[in-house]
C-alpha cells in the first residue's frame, strides 16, 4: 500500500518544504507569543502579499489626489493643495496608530464607536482582525489606515485658494477621530449598527465618500466664498490638465488596491472587484466627456478625468457585491449624475472649488443605492465566506431602504459634525480657519507654504516683464506690482508684510 504522502505522479509530498495552514484557536490578544510559536502557520501568505501590495496601492492614491487638486486649482495655490493632502497622510496615520484603529476596529467596540482597548496598536499583531479571519490584526490595521489618510486628504482639498494650513493640520486629527473613525466603525465592524442591521458596503461608499465629500461642503461652507466669486476674476480653466491626468493615473491604479484589496484576501472575489473597479471607471470617463462634448464640442480631457473618478467613487461600494455586467450601469449613472451635480453649489450658494461634494458625496451616495439594488449572493460568496441576501434586483428589496439609512446618516453625521469642528476650531485664538485677502490675492503657496510649484521667477521676469527684472530686485512675486490689475490694490500692502518678514 502506498503512502498517503506520495501523488500519482510519484512524488513525496511529505517532503516538499512547505508551512501547513493552521486555524486559529488562541485567545491571547496578541494571536500568540513569537518566541514559541509560528505566527505566520494560521494565514496565507498569498493573502498576506497580496494585502500589502494593496496597502502600498492606496497610499498611491493620495498624491494622486494631490496631483488631481492642485492641477485644478490656479497656479498661485497649487503647491498648497499637494502639501496638504501628504501633510493628510501624516497626521492620519499618527491618528490612526495613537488611537483611530482602536476606535474603529477594537474587538470590543460598540454599535457607533470602538474603545482604547488597542490604544497605540496596544495588542495588535497576529490574532485574525475584525475584518476578515483570513488576516491578521497588524495587517488589517495598516491597509485600513491608508483609508482614513485618503479619506482625510479628499476632504481637505476644501481648503483651496482660501484656507490656512495650520488650522486645517488641527482639522484633520480632530475630524478623523470623530467623523471618519465613529462612520467606519458603525459600517465595518461587525458590532456597527450598520453592518448590524445588514447595510453592505465594500469599500468605502459611505466612509470615505459620502463623508469627505459632506465634510468638503461643510467647509467650503464655513470658509465662505473666494475672492471674486460670481465675477469673471474666478473663471478661469483648471491651470496645469497634465497634471490633472496623472492624478487621475495614479488614482486609477491604486484604486484596485482601494476595491481588490478590500476582499481582503487573494481570491476570486477580489478579482471580480478589479474587474469591476476598471469597467466603471472607463464607462464613468467616457460619458462624462460625451455629456461634456454635448455642450461645448470639444472633447475635454478634464471631463474625462472626471468621469473617471466619478466611476471609481461609485463602484466603491459595491464593487465586491455586483456582478460584471452591473458595473457598466454604475459607470453611465455616476458620470451622468456627477456632471449635473456639479451645478448643485450655485444652487446652494457654496463655493466648493474642486467639486468635491459632486464627486465624491453625490458619486458615494449613487454607488450606495445601485449597490443595494444590484447586490448579488453568488458575487460576495466568491470569496467563499461572505453571505448575503442580495439586492433588489434578486427580490430583497428591503437593502435599499438599508443602503438609504446609511448614506443619509453619513451625510448628516460627517457635514453637522464638520461644521460643528470648525466652528469651534474658528474661535481659537491663532486659529482662525481663513487666510486674509491679500494673501489670497498672492495665492496660498506663497503666503502660506513660501515655496511654490513653478517658478514664479522665471514666469513673472520671462513672461509678465519681458526680462526686465534686475538680478538685485525681490525675486517675490508679492514684493513687485502685480501683473493682473484687479490685484494691484493689495501689492504695496503685501509686499510691506513680506519685507517685514524678512
Amino acid at each position: 500500500m502506498s503512502s498517503p504522502d506520495i501523488n500519482s505522479d510519484g512524488f513525496d509530498l511529505g517532503a516538499l518544504n512547505y508551512t501547513t495552514l493552521v486555524p486559529y484557536n488562541g485567545t491571547i490578544p496578541t494571536g500568540g507569543d513569537s518566541l514559541t510559536q509560528n505566527l505566520n502557520v494560521h494565514y496565507e501568505s498569498g493573502d498576506i502579499a497580496w494585502m500589502l501590495t494593496s496597502t502600498a496601492l492606496v497610499l498611491l492614491m493620495v498624491p494622486g489626489v494631490g496631483f488631481f487638486y492642485s492641477g485644478l486649482a490656479r497656479r498661485k495655490s497649487a503647491l498648497s493643495l499637494i502639501w496638504v493632502t501628504m501633510m493628510a497622510v501624516g497626521v492620519t496615520s499618527f491618528q490612526w496608530f495613537f488611537w483611530g484603529y482602536s476606535l474603529a476596529f477594537s474587538h470590543s467596540a460598540g454599535r457607533f464607536i470602538g474603545d482604547l482597548s488597542n490604544i497605540g496598536f496596544r495588542n495588535v499583531l497576529a490574532a485574525p482582525s475584525v475584518g476578515s479571519e483570513r488576516i491578521p490584526d497588524l495587517l488589517f490595521a495598516v491597509y485600513q489606515g491608508m483609508f482614513a489618510s485618503i479619506t482625510v486628504a479628499l476632504a481637505v482639498g476644501a481648503v483651496a485658494e482660501r484656507g490656512r494650513m495650520l488650522p486645517c493640520v488641527v482639522f484633520m486629527f480632530i475630524w478623523s477621530t470623530i467623523i471618519y473613525d465613529a462612520i467606519a466603525c458603525w459600517t465595518w465592524n461587525p458590532a456597527g449598527w450598520v453592518a448590524q442591521m445588514g447595510g453592505i458596503d465594500f469599500a468605502g461608499g459611505t466612509p470615505v465618500h459620502i463623508s469627505s465629500g459632506s465634510a468638503a461642503l461643510a467647509y467650503s461652507l464655513m470658509l465662505g466664498k473666494r475672492r471674486g466669486h460670481g465675477t469673471h476674476e474666478l473663471n478661469f480653466r483648471p491651470h496645469n490638465v497634465t497634471q490633472i491626468i496623472i492624478g487621475t493615473i495614479f488614482m486609477w491604479v491604486g484604486w484596485f488596491g482601494f476595491n481588490a484589496g478590500s476582499a481582503l484576501s487573494a481570491s476570486m472575489r477580489a478579482v471580480m472587484a478589479a474587474v469591476n473597479t476598471n469597467l466603471a471607471a472607463s464607462v464613468g470617463g467616457v460619458t462624462w466627456c460625451l455629456l461634456d462634448y454635448r455642450l461645448e464640442r470639444k472633447w475635454s480631457a478634464v471631463g474625462f478625468c472626471s468621469g473617471v473618478v466619478a466611476g471609481l467613487v461609485a463602484i466603491t461600494p459595491g464593487s465586491g457585491f455586483v456582478p460584471a455586467w452591473s458595473a457598466v450601469i454604475f459607470g453611465v449613472v455616476a458620470g451622468s449624475s456627477c456632471n449635473y451635480a456639479t451645478k448643485v453649489k450655485f444652487f446652494l450658494g457654496i463655493d466648493d472649488a474642486l467639486d468635491i461634494f459632486a464627486v465624491h458625496g453625490i458619486g458615494g451616495f449613487v454607488g450606495n443605492i445601485l449597490t443595494g439594488f444590484f447586490a448579488a449572493d453568488h458575487v460576495a460568496h466568491l470569496d467563499g465566506r461572505t453571505v448575503i441576501q442580495g439586492g433588489g434586483l434578486t427580490g430583497h428589496w428591503i437593502q435599499l431602504c438599508y443602503q438609504l439609512a446609511d448614506s443619509v446618516s453619513g451625510f448628516a453625521y460627517s457635514f453637522g459634525g464638520t461644521c460643528i469642528i470648525l466652528f469651534l476650531i474658528n474661535l481659537i485664538p491663532g486659529l482662525g480657519l481663513r487666510a486674509s485677502e491679500e494673501a489670497e490675492v498672492i495665492g496660498m503657496d506663497d503666503a502660506e507654504i513660501g515655496e511654490f510649484a513653478y517658478d514664479f521667477v522665471e514666469f513673472t521676469r520671462d513672461v509678465v516683464n519681458g526680462g526686465d527684472l534686475l538680478d538685485d530686485d525681490s525675486k517675490y512675486s508679492a514684493d513687485r506690482e502685480s501683473p493682473i490689475p484687479h490685484e494691484k490694490a493689495f501689492s504695496s500692502s503685501v509686499g510691506d508684510d513680506h519685507q517685514r518678514s524678512r
